[in-house]
Formats: structure tokens, sequence, C-alpha cells
């Protein structure tokens, strides 16, 4: 493995290539030191892309403590399906016990969720890639028109590199649409959370999550409350969670 790679022309050269194409790219660069964060419907679908490359994937997600029920069953049924560890990363009770102590339990209706999200996903998080030297998502640019329509297929992560690790993302789903996500699900019938069956579509928290209606786009059952260019958790360096 290189300990710097030149990522422009790679990414030029796959990005219109299959996810497949993508994920062996980037275990050939990195083998253990890629993991894949695992959470929905997309990263299910890149889950089992990866491990039918290598049934030895290294596979985290966060678990915020506010998440449905039906969402721990179905990291649960992820791990039995596939017989795989997943690491699961949690706040520090450190910084969450204040807030909560503080603010209450549903502050974000008053405060918006970047405070929340801050201490429930975003630290976890970093705590999680200052360990590792590559991540893949199951981000799609078709999930969030406004803020996700330039993903690349492989970048540095700027928002979660130091100056003593150069981080490298992979996102070799982002030309898939949801259509041909669900019709991969369908066809090898491979675990999805129930919740989608009742007209979820996003699912992230309980409390920040709805059923979305006919015709509505998925990002509108995350954080209604909130206006549009501020539906994002800061989770992914090209769409923090605009401030101004």
């Amino acid at each position: 493995m290189s300990p710097t790679i030149d990522v422009t022309p790679l990414a030029e050269a796959y990005a219109g290539k299959s996810p497949q194409d993508i994920l062996k790219l980037a275990f050939d660069l990195f083998g253990d030191d890629l993991w894949i964060s695992f959470s929905g419907a997309e990263d299910v679908v890149l889950l089992d892309m990866a491990w039918k490359l290598n049934k030895n994937v290294r596979v985290f997600t966060l678990d915020t403590g506010r998440l449905h029920s039906e969402t721990y069953r179905f990291i649960e049924r992820v791990r039995d399906h596939y017989k795989i560890p997943i690491q699961i990363m949690t706040p520090d009770p450190k910084l969450l016990e204040p807030l909560v102590n503080e603010k209450g339990l549903f502050s974000f209706y008053r405060d918006g969720h970047g405070e929340c999200c801050g201490i429930r996903k975003i630290e976890p998080l970093r705590r999680k890639l200052a360990t590792v030297r590559a991540w893949a998502t199951g981000q799609r640019r078709d999930q969030s028109p406004g803020t996700r329509s330039q993903v690349a297929v492989l970048e540095i992560d700027n928002a979660f590199s130091t100056p003593d690790n150069t981080l490298y993302k992979f996102n070799p789903l982002a030309q898939m649409t949801s259509e041909e996500v669900w019709a991969y699900i369908r066809m090898l019938e491979i675990p999805f959370n129930s919740l989608h069956e009742r007209g979820f579509i996003s699912i992230g928290c309980e409390p920040c999550t709805r059923p979305v209606l006919p015709n509505q786009h998925e990002r509108e059952g995350r954080w209604w409350w909130e206006e549009a260019t501020q539906k994002e958790c800061g989770l992914h360096a090209g769409n923090l969670i605009a401030r101004e």
C-alpha cells in the first residue's frame, strides 16, 4: 500500500465504474484498513457487495441512543446474516449527559439538530475515523440533490483527516438511484429495516424521522421542522450543515 494516493486521477478513472469495481480498488489500496460505514438500505447494499469481495470486511455503525427499535433489530439481522462483527460506536457520556441534563431530550426541536448530532453522531464518528486510513459509505447523489449531487466516488475526507492521518473516503454507490438500490435488495433478498415497509425512506433517530408521503423526496422525512439547507448532520465533508 502506498503511503499517499493521488486521488484526482483515480476518481476520474473510476467515475463511471461499477460499485464493485470501486470497492475492489478500495480493498486493493487499503485491505483491512478499509472500514464500511453501516446504517441504512444503501449501506446494506454496500456491505453485501463488499462482503462478496472480502468475507473479513470491517464494519462499524453509530448508535446514537435514539434509534428506532426496528433499527436495532435490523443491525442484529445484518450481523447474523453475514456472520460478521459490527463495531458499535456510542456517544461520549461526558458530552451527552450535560446536554440532556441542561436542555432536555428534545432540545433539537427548539435549537436545531446540529448540537445533538454533533454529540451523538459526529464525535463518535470522528473518534472511529481517527483510527483508520479509509472508509466507504453508501452516499448517493440523488439522496439529497441540494447537498449530495456532487458526491465523488473517491475523495480525501477533509472533514475527518488530521495532520497525522490523511483519511480516504470511497462512495461506491454515488451513481446508484434509490430504485436501483431497492432492486438489488429485492433481487438478492438481503436484510432491510422493516420501517421501510411503513413509509420511512431515509431513517435516522426516532424523534427526527417520519414517513414521507407519495412523491415527497426522501429527505423530507428528516428534520422536517428545519429549512432544506439544514438537512444534513455533518457526517460527510461535502454536505456539512449550513450555518449562515
